[in-house]
């Protein structure tokens, strides 16, 4: 049973991985792209609609929204940025090897 008990308990150990695969897959690729795009959208929306509007403060809210979404952009951009960045330091490093 002993044995049996350790069987079990590496398999379950077996089932989790400390850290996620260094990976972006084609589908998750597209799905940042889409989420790039909305936000692009929505800046380039509401910047437009913020030059339309006359009270000051709706104007400001939209300004608000608008650096939120850049925000957003540039930290998908980041992430993707640095993703590349390790990827390709891996595939040099394991080629020096």
């Amino acid at each position: 049973m002993d044995q049996q008990q350790q069987q079990q308990s590496a398999a379950v150990n077996q089932q989790y991985m400390q850290q996620p695969p260094f990976v972006i897959s084609t589908k998750d690729l597209m799905y940042l792209e889409d989420m790039m795009s909305w936000n692009l959208n929505v800046i380039k929306k509401v910047h437009f609609f913020a030059q339309q509007v006359q009270d000051q403060e709706i104007k400001n809210h939209m300004h608000k929204i608008c650096q939120m979404h850049e925000n957003h952009y540039q930290k998908l951009l980041n992430h993707m940025h640095q993703h590349l960045q390790t990827s390709q330091q891996m595939s040099s490093g394991g080629m020096q090897s």
